[in-house]
C-alpha cells in the first residue's frame, strides 16, 4: 500500500528528531557564550540588588517602629509615680495636715528619683569644680568671691543629667573669674 503524503512527512520528522537526538548526545558541552555570562551576571545583580533593597526598607520601618516605642518602657515605670500623686492631689484638698503632706511629697519624689537612677540618669556636681564646656553651659561671670574659685563654677542654676555616661542635660552654671 503506498503512504499518504502526511504519513511521510510524519516519518521523515522522526528520522530527522532521532538524527538530532544521536548528533546532541555526541557532542561535548557547549562552551557559555559572553552574552550569556553577562545575562546570568546581570541577572544575579539585580537579585542581590532587590534583596538588599528589601533588607533596607525593612530595618527602616524596624527602626521606625522601635522609635515610636522607645520610650515605652521607661513611662510604664512611672505610671505608678503618676497614680502617687494624683492621690496626693486628692488628699492636699481634704487634708490639713501640712506635715502627713509633706512626707507623702518627699516619697512620691524618692520614688521618682530612684526609678530614673535605675535607667542611667545620673545628676553629676558642678558647683566648685573646674568649669568644663563639655558638661557645663556658662549663663554668666562673677568676680570669684575667692582665689580659689578663679575659673570654677560658683553657683549651679540648672543641675546637669547625664544618662548612661553621656550628657543629655548641661548643668547651667555661674563661673567665677
Amino acid at each position: 500500500m503506498p503512504k499518504g503524503k502526511k504519513a511521510q512527512e510524519e516519518e521523515d520528522v522522526k528520522k530527522d528528531d532521532l538524527n538530532l537526538n544521536e548528533e546532541n548526545q555526541s557532542e561535548e558541552p557547549k562552551e557559555i557564550s559572553p552574552e550569556d555570562q553577562i545575562n546570568e551576571l546581570n541577572d544575579k545583580y539585580l537579585r542581590l540588588y532587590s534583596e538588599f533593597d528589601n533588607y533596607r526598607k525593612r530595618t527602616s520601618k524596624e527602626r521606625l517602629e522601635l522609635f515610636k516605642t522607645a520610650g515605652q518602657d521607661i513611662l510604664t515605670d512611672l505610671l505608678p509615680v503618676l497614680d502617687d500623686f494624683d492621690r496626693a492631689m486628692q488628699n492636699m484638698d481634704s487634708s490639713d495636715d501640712t506635715e502627713a503632706i509633706q512626707t507623702g511629697i518627699n516619697l512620691i519624689y524618692s520614688k521618682f528619683k530612684s526609678i530614673l537612677e535605675n535607667k542611667g540618669l545620673k545628676h553629676f556636681k558642678s558647683i566648685e569644680t573646674e568649669f568644663d564646656p563639655e558638661v557645663h553651659e556658662a549663663i554668666t561671670k562673677i568676680p570669684a568671691p575667692n582665689k580659689k574659685l578663679k575659673g570654677k563654677v560658683v553657683d549651679e542654676i540648672e543641675k546637669g543629667y547625664m544618662l548612661n555616661d553621656k550628657v543629655i542635660r548641661f548643668a547651667k552654671v555661674v563661673v567665677g573669674e
